[in-house]
């Protein structure tokens, strides 16, 4: 019975910070700036239709302040204001997804590299629990009682 209590003190508790380690991953780096660059493209894209939207305005505003306007052509014009802000709605709505897309695969490669290295870093060192400290999502670790596996990682995957 002993026996049972000193057991559980040999056992091995590994920990390290995803936050620490992603920025310098290459992976990471280029994802990050594949992801920037997308987003600076969308961007400049709807600034774009934004200024062609508010010059449109501008014209159908100073259009039907001419009483003299043609209906017909103040309602075409008032059409063409909808459609066109619809389209910007539409095109921010596909931008964003993605976005989203683009940025989830980016992460999914590199999460799977980081996480077959922690598998082998943790086999090797026998570990029962390996904890990213990073995310918070342990309301505590005891990095005193655990080994501290940052720097393992970051060899693992070939940050210097």
């Amino acid at each position: 019975m002993m026996l049972a209590p000193m057991s559980m003190f040999a056992q091995k508790f590994a920990h390290f910070n995803m936050a620490e380690v992603l920025p310098q991953m290459a992976e990471y780096q280029t994802a990050s700036a594949e992801i920037q660059k997308l987003t600076q493209q969308y961007q400049e894209e709807l600034e774009r239709l934004q200024k062609e939207y508010q010059t449109k305005a501008e014209e159908f505003q100073k259009l039907s302040a001419d009483s003299n306007a043609a209906q017909a052509i103040l309602q075409s014009k008032g059409e063409d204001l909808q459609k066109m802000e619809q389209s910007i709605q539409n095109f921010y709505q596909a931008s964003q997804q993605d976005l989203q897309k683009q940025q989830g695969e980016k992460l999914e490669a590199i999460q799977t590299k980081v996480v077959a290295a922690i598998k082998k870093i943790g086999e090797a060192g026998a570990y029962i629990y390996v904890v990213d400290v990073s995310t918070g999502a342990i309301p505590f670790v005891n990095t005193a009682l655990s080994t501290d596996i940052t720097a393992q990682l970051k060899t693992e995957l070939g940050i210097k």
